[in-house]
């Protein structure tokens, strides 16, 4: 089988060898609009179609976890009325989207704090994870109210906690630490990518990325779908993932010299 796209295509192999789960930073809705002459507002709408067409297009690519960067701890300082917005798109998207997903088999979870969230959104996430919590062909993360700091930081409190109620006992590990964060269960990030040409992480999956490759795009977020995404996905292909091991030594061909 031959998955292809404008600028790709990939055997079976390729499919197999992942990335298995992506993380993405939406960047560049705002600066989209702004060099359009539209509003701030026009550039999350049309980031909302991107995220639909880059979700479809996942699958094809041989990923089954897809990891997007929706609301941050941060994003609150914002205006008003572009927090205001935001949530609408979360109300629209939800609105319009969680029966088709339902059905295709994705099963979304929402990873951030939930303490916080306006009464009706908090209701939205609660019903969106439910809905959907028996699905298994694909699985959708949304980071919602969510900062990597802020999720080290909840983890701690939850291991302390354990210890403080006689739950916990021995020494900290890796393992037990990692199921206090909000992504906890989920498969290991295997590739994060950020558009709009930025070249940071902004607080986005700090634990989770210890191992994961990056790559930066310079394509805004509302003009991503399947293209750029399988051009993300071919850069992955080139890499050499060695998770802090070293490359094995080149064997010696028969009868060179030492």
């Amino acid at each position: 089988m031959t998955v292809q796209t404008a600028a790709t295509s990939f055997e079976d192999g390729q499919l197999r060898k992942g990335p298995h789960h992506v993380a993405i930073i939406m960047d560049g809705n705002g600066r989209w609009a702004e060099r359009r002459g539209l509003p701030r507002a026009m550039g999350h709408r049309e980031g909302v179609q991107a995220l639909k067409r880059t979700v479809q297009a996942a699958p094809r690519f041989g990923i089954r976890c897809l990891t997007v960067f929706g609301f941050s701890t941060e994003n609150w300082q914002r205006p008003a009325e572009e927090v205001s917005d935001l949530m609408g798109l979360v109300r629209a998207y939800v609105g319009s989207d969680l029966d088709r997903l339902k059905k295709e088999g994705v099963r979304i979870r929402i990873l951030g704090r939930r303490a916080g969230l306006p009464t009706d959104i908090a209701a939205i996430v609660d019903r969106a994870e439910a809905s959907t919590a028996g699905n298994d062909r694909f699985l959708l993360q949304v980071a919602f109210n969510y900062g990597g700091r802020a999720d080290i930081v909840d983890a701690a409190q939850a291991w302390a906690d354990k210890m403080a109620r006689g739950e916990a006992t021995g020494p900290l590990t890796e393992e037990a630490f990692g199921l206090g964060l909000s992504s906890a269960g989920g498969p290991p990030v295997d590739l994060i990518v950020r558009t709009s040409g930025e070249q940071r992480l902004s607080n986005f999956l700090l634990w989770e990325a210890a191992y994961a490759e990056f790559v930066f795009q310079d394509v805004m977020w509302p003009d991503y779908g399947a293209e750029a995404l399988g051009d993300a996905v071919a850069q992955y292909h080139n890499r050499d993932r060695r998770f802090g091991g070293r490359d094995p030594a080149p064997s010696k061909a028969v009868g060179a010299g030492t």
